[in-house]
């Protein structure tokens, strides 16, 4: 259920920022959801292997390198998916990531239950 949750979660993020950065372009939710599952798989899969093979340089930029790698992996997804998930330019792309990881905090912080005081 926490799977589900997540990934709609991650598509309404994809949706939310492709109506904020003129960029990023997205048919509707389908696409949006489409676009999460896509993003998602990237990140475990090639972008887990360019993140370790990184490394030393996301030590070096203290971590923001991986931003870039983020970004990278959006243009790819962008690539398989056009035209209904489209990113336009690096820059949208660069935006587009750390909005998409913001966006992705907020709304999990918003649906996430509540603790129970121990």
């Amino acid at each position: 259920m926490r799977l589900l949750v997540n990934w709609i979660l991650s598509a309404l993020a994809v949706w939310i920022v492709a109506h904020l950065i003129s960029g990023i372009s997205v048919t509707g939710f389908k696409a949006a959801l489409v676009a999460a599952l896509v993003i998602g798989f990237i990140n475990a899969t090639i972008g887990a292997v360019l993140k370790i093979l990184t490394f030393p340089l996301t030590i070096l930029t203290l971590g923001l390198f991986w931003v870039v790698i983020n970004a990278l992996m959006l243009e790819l997804a962008s690539a398989l998916l056009a035209p209904s998930f489209q990113v336009h330019g690096f820059l949208a792309a660069f935006i587009g990531a750390i909005l998409i990881s913001l966006v992705n905090v907020i709304l999990r912080w918003l649906v996430r239950p509540p603790r129970e005081n121990q």
